[in-house]
């Protein structure tokens, strides 16, 4: 007898130790699992109420699996157990694990109650699964607990996100007793969707009937106002209501921020800075980050900087705060240089980091290492997504890294992204300008769904490569598949006629704009009707055409004519064009160059001198001519009169033997637009150092005999170097691509594309252009 009351005296202990353990609040994962074991030991598996703690417990680590594991265990599990476990899944959002619980609990024959069905429609409302929803709502009726407050409630939040904002008004309108979270949950949904003055109506009746709106609500309706992008009206709601004396919270502040960075009004984004410090709300890391994000939208790169400085802990958020705002304010390089130390830290980059990093990469240029940056991407284990590919896409097009571009691709028809709509026109406009344009029309023609940017992008693609005629029929199919044109639009098939010289359809298209569709002609639509008449040698016509223009004409229209003037040899409208760029864009070297030019055609030296010295005096350099191509998946970049390539001497070679064979065709280089003072000798070795050509001999020397190559410019290629590539591509039986900054000139059988219709080629084969752009371009220092 005594043994047996010291055996029930240890049990009880023993039942004691393991109840104080599962009732800490500070236990470790490693004493749950050692009073999980002591447990089984002691035979107390079959306690539902210790199994119930341990459950608790288990779901507050996230052991959700385990949790799982040892419910399946129970032999009689009852409400609460389940309660426990799908509360917990729905708090940690794995909402799929807390239905597929719901569900097995009914399979148990428990019905649910008032606790257990809010986790359940939480997660309805997560998974956006309504259907579900619908049926757990029907449980609710057969169960008589319908009129529970934190029911309705559950009710109207899982209508709300799921899109049923009718169905959440009708069991709002049957409520007996109107709650502030029933309220409030109603107010933001309307809200959110847009529906501001039902919004406003529900909050003025809230008051009315006597129940006061709290912080959830005030932040519920300023998230709704930011979520349509009404950035002003945010503001003042804010400001409305601190001075009904609602103390603006974490969420509250970092919800109005971004809209105060919309807005760039920097004198409020100080005072909510100081209402933060005052608050000591600068350890909560979504007002960091928005506090980041406002001060890099106003164009404050120190402040940024400071405000991260200051932050307790660094988290992901506030680190892609702080390379956006770095970014947006020209400091891409720093950008970068933060992101590789956030990388080296051991910050979990997530994919927004990634993506966010390859766009400001692309978008200021850098578009090698975005290129370099998706290969570490997805090396860190982190896989793109429908953001990512039309992000890096522009960069493989920048620089025709077009291998680059079709992985991206593969990787978009693997991940089954591709008939994402801008996935989809990424890819039209990547092929485009890497000079597939057949492939380019194969992505438009598969695409499911097109919007107004995917019909752009295919005619913007016919436009660069000079077919007019192709534009023209995509523009009149577009319309007849119901999308009206937008300014874009008429950019770029009056673009496409401009570069293919069908003058009469250039003017249609340009009266139709106004007459048939109302918009107004913006700078681009002139400069394209300027360049349709400089092509075809009417500059007097071109200038008379800038007169017209209802606003003040810009360096783009001035441009254009300038340009043209300099093809044409017309000294007196290019003095003219040359003296209004002049004021628009005095440090621009490109302008001085061009009027020099126009000088030097007519062989007034003592003009060209006086520009030229007119640049030195104003520390004026020309810009330096680049040439990018791709080869072995690797792009080499070329400067003009470059001799830093491992294959420089070659190259050289190369081209000196096919100078020698062009000067058996007949071909003499015509040196007269060089400076006067140079040797003829050095003169036409100038002529041999722009990057175009040494790009395409570094091509000739690396593919096999017959290969396509293509050519990237960062400048307008010049007069010699298209009737050298014209000659190469017949002499080599080759089929060249160059793409400069005007369009597409394809090479073959010593033809191009262009038909000689840039203004400063002619169209002897052979015969190099007086009216070569040597200065402009690429000739050294």
């Amino acid at each position: 007898m005594m043994a047996t009351k010291q055996a029930q005296t240890l049990i009880n202990d023993s039942y004691r130790t393991v109840l104080i353990q599962l009732k800490s609040n500070s236990i470790s994962l490693f004493r749950i699992q050692q009073t999980h074991g002591h447990i089984l030991k002691t035979g107390h598996s079959n306690d539902t109420h210790l199994i119930t703690n341990l459950l608790s417990l288990y779901s507050k680590n996230h052991r959700i699996s385990d949790a799982t594991h040892l419910l399946n265990s129970i032999t009689d599990p009852d409400i609460l157990s389940f309660s426990t476990l799908i509360s917990s899944c729905s708090i940690s959002r794995h909402f799929n694990e807390a239905l597929l619980l719901f569900r097995q609990m009914l399979n148990h024959g428990i019905l649910p109650d008032n606790v257990v069905t809010p986790s359940a429609l939480k997660a309805c409302a997560g998974l956006l699964a309504l259907k579900i929803g619908r049926q757990i709502h029907s449980l609710v009726k057969v169960c008589g607990f319908q009129s529970d407050s934190f029911v309705q409630s559950s009710l109207i939040d899982m209508y709300v996100k799921c899109g049923e904002i009718k169905d959440a008004h009708m069991l709002f309108d049957r409520m007996g007793h109107r709650n502030v979270v029933s309220s409030s949950v109603l107010i933001a949904g309307y809200a959110r969707q847009g529906y501001f003055d039902e919004a406003k109506k529900l909050f003025n009746e809230m008051r009315d009937s006597g129940v006061e709106p709290n912080l959830i609500t005030w932040n519920g309706l300023i998230a709704g106002f930011n979520h349509n992008g009404l950035a002003s009206e945010s503001v003042a709601l804010l400001h409305k209501m601190h001075s009904e004396g609602f103390k603006p919270d974490g969420t509250s502040i970092s919800s109005v921020l971004p809209m105060i960075g919309q807005l760039e009004d920097l004198k409020v984004g100080v005072q909510l800075h100081s209402y933060v410090i005052k608050q000591g709300l600068g350890a909560d890391k979504w007002v960091v980050s928005a506090l980041i994000d406002m001060y890099g939208k106003c164009g404050c790169a120190s402040e940024l900087l400071q405000v991260f400085k200051e932050m307790a802990h660094t988290d992901v958020g506030s680190c892609n705060a702080l390379v956006c705002g770095l970014s947006r304010n020209g400091r891409i390089a720093d950008a970068l240089e933060m992101f590789r130390q956030f990388k080296n830290q051991g910050i979990k980059l997530n994919i927004v980091s990634w993506t966010s990093m390859i766009a400001s990469c692309t978008q200021n240029g850098k578009d090698v290492e975005a290129l370099e940056l998706f290969g570490e991407m997805q090396v860190a284990g982190v896989k793109p997504n429908s953001v990512t590919i039309p992000c890096i896409l522009p960069a493989c097009a920048n620089i025709a890294a077009l291998m680059r571009g079709k992985a991206a691709h593969c990787f978009s028809l693997r991940r089954d992204i591709f008939y994402d709509v801008y996935v989809g026109t990424a890819l039209i406009d990547m092929y485009a300008k890497c000079g597939k344009l057949g492939d380019a029309r194969i992505c438009f023609d598969r695409m499911t769904t097109r919007n107004l940017v995917s019909w752009n992008a295919m005619m913007g693609g016919y436009a660069m490569h000079g077919k007019g005629q192709e534009a023209i029929e995509v523009f009149e199919l577009m319309k007849k598949d119901g999308e009206k044109p937008n300014f874009i639009s008429f950019t770029c098939i009056l673009s496409a006629c401009s570069q293919s010289g069908l003058a009469e359809e250039g003017w249609n298209y340009f009266k139709s704009m106004s007459l048939d569709y109302g918009i107004e002609a913006r700078i681009e639509h002139y400069a394209c009707m300027i360049t349709l008449l400089g092509r075809s040698g009417r500059i007097e016509e071109a200038y008379s055409v800038v007169k017209t223009i209802p606003f003040e004409p810009d360096a783009c229209i001035w441009g254009a004519l300038l340009s043209f003037c300099k093809v044409h040899g017309n000294v007196r409208l290019g003095e003219i064009a040359a003296n209004k760029l002049f004021k628009l864009e005095p440090d621009n070297p490109g302008n001085y160059v061009l009027l020099s030019n126009i000088y030097a055609t007519k062989g007034l030296w003592k003009e060209v001198n006086r520009v030229r010295d007119t640049m030195k005096r104003m520390g004026l350099r020309k810009n330096p001519g680049y040439s990018w191509i791709e080869l072995k998946d690797k792009v080499h970049t070329l400067l003009a009169g470059d001799r830093t390539h491992p294959q420089s001497i070659q190259i050289l070679e190369r081209l000196d033997k096919l100078k020698l064979e062009m000067v058996k065709s007949g071909y003499v280089a015509d040196t007269a637009l060089v400076l006067k003072d140079v040797e003829e000798q050095d003169k036409e070795h100038f002529l041999c150092g722009h990057s175009e050509k040494l790009a395409v001999g570094l091509g000739l020397l690396n593919t096999p005999p017959g290969t396509t190559l293509l050519v990237i410019k960062n400048l307008r290629i010049c007069g010699d170097c298209h009737v050298v590539i014209k000659f190469i591509s017949n002499f080599e039986r080759r089929e060249i691509f160059v793409r400069d900054t005007n369009r597409f000139h394809h090479f073959k059988n010593g033809v191009c594309s262009c038909g000689d219709l840039c203004g400063q080629h002619k169209k002897d084969a052979w015969a190099f252009s007086p009216q070569e752009e040597l200065y402009k371009h690429e000739l050294p220092e």
